[in-house]
């Protein structure tokens, strides 16, 4: 049987943590019925019902890396030691 802690923690036991679907992190809300409480895992949801992340789920769709970003950020200036311009592969250094 679970005791409450001094700081009003209680450890959920797993049995129940898996049939709600409760993992680490996962908010909790309790709700005052005629016959005691009742515990649910708590959804994100806005005042529509929709999971207001749904939208941004999934992988991002990018054609370029990010290194090939970085210098066309940069305006294709080298920055690393060694690193050749694309005109002519001279690093402008003598034999």
């Amino acid at each position: 049987m679970p005791r409450v802690t001094t700081k009003g923690q209680v450890t959920i036991p797993k049995e129940i943590r898996e049939a709600l679907g409760i993992e680490p992190g996962d908010a909790v809300e309790f709700e005052r019925t005629e016959s005691g409480y009742e515990l649910r895992k708590e959804e994100p949801t806005t005042a529509d019902g929709d999971d207001p992340f749904e939208k941004y789920r999934g992988s991002a769709a990018v054609e370029e890396t990010m290194p090939e970003r970085m210098r066309r950020l940069r305006g294709e200036y080298p920055r690393d030691v060694g690193e050749e311009t694309e005109d002519d592969g001279d690093s402008g250094a003598e034999a």
